[in-house]
């Protein structure tokens, strides 16, 4: 991906409103991943530096530039409010009214819930994982069972009658 992604850094390099970059998250820019959320490598982020979006497309020079092209332009917020719609501009209008402490105590909550969502998400998904585990080992078991059997056996028994059974035309 590396190659892809540094090609496509070259191209939009002389873009006054599209950044294309990487940061090195374990060195210098550990605190910008840290903030931003970056739990693994390589992770691609996009949209308004102030409330970034993970990129869930393509890895491929060919999508990511596809990507690039579609996306990366200015949108919707603060600092583009001309760009808004009438309910945008609304929220943004709302929350710009809120004093700095209810609007970190809104962030917060927020916040709260999506980690919520996400532990919820891992609890059922480790659920899962033990059902997955639990089913395997009682295959494992049932067909060790069925094998103990005579299941060898018979298949032996079979084989060599049909061998006979050959030998005798």
């Amino acid at each position: 991906m590396k190659p892809d992604w540094d090609k496509l850094m070259e191209k939009f390099a002389d873009s006054p409103t599209q950044l294309v970059a990487d940061v090195d998250c374990t060195a210098d820019g550990k605190p910008l991943c840290d903030a931003n959320g970056v739990r693994g490598y390589p992770t691609i982020k996009w949209g308004d530096p102030a409330a970034l979006e993970d990129y869930q497309g393509g890895r491929d020079y060919d999508a990511l530039e596809k990507f690039a092209e579609e996306n990366l332009k200015p949108v919707c917020s603060p600092a583009n409010i001309d760009l808004c719609d009438d309910e945008k501009k609304a929220e943004i209008e709302k929350f710009q009214a809120m004093s700095d402490a209810d609007l970190d105590a809104a962030i917060k909550e927020k916040e709260e819930e999506s980690e919520k969502a996400e532990e919820e998400f891992k609890e059922f998904v480790q659920g899962l994982q033990k059902q997955y585990q639990d089913a395997m080992a009682k295959k494992d078991e049932a067909q060790a069972a069925v094998k103990a059997s005579g299941l060898g056996l018979m298949k032996a028994v079979k084989a060599t009658k049909a061998s006979a059974a050959k030998e005798e035309l």
